[in-house]
């Protein structure tokens, strides 16, 4: 059994306002799923994107407007929306603290198309 110490893994700025945390990816192991935690100032957040798989956000605490192709909700700590598989969703902290969410991918590897067309790959395999 590994164990992945969380306290161990650094955060990394992923866009201005935004600090994420890798916990469970492929680059540590995982062959099905990935689970990150965000810390996102006011205004800012994730841009319109879909992904392959389906995905869990959970407002950790703070306040998020999230939205799914044209529906949106705002969020409060304690809640989660399931995005289905590539689906156009994003989200953006409408609160004037910092908005801590979750997310979990079924997939190891974290993959992002862009409204631009862009695709983002992030967490990969470690060389053997």
């Amino acid at each position: 059994m590994k164990t992945i110490s969380h306290a161990e893994q650094s955060r990394e700025e992923w866009r201005a306002g935004v600090e994420t945390q890798m916990h469970i990816s492929a680059s540590n192991g995982s062959t099905q799923l990935c689970m990150f935690e965000q810390w996102v100032d006011s205004g800012m957040g994730a841009p319109t994107h879909s992904h392959p798989v389906e995905e869990v956000l959970t407002v950790v605490s703070g306040e998020a407007e999230i939205w799914i192709d044209d529906e949106a909700n705002i969020l409060f700590g304690g809640q989660s929306v399931v995005v289905p598989p590539n689906r156009r969703h994003g989200f953006r902290n409408t609160g004037s603290k910092a908005l801590h969410i979750r997310a979990v991918l079924a997939s190891a590897i974290f993959e992002a198309t862009l409204d631009d067309g862009n695709t983002v790959r992030r967490w990969l395999p470690m060389p053997e």
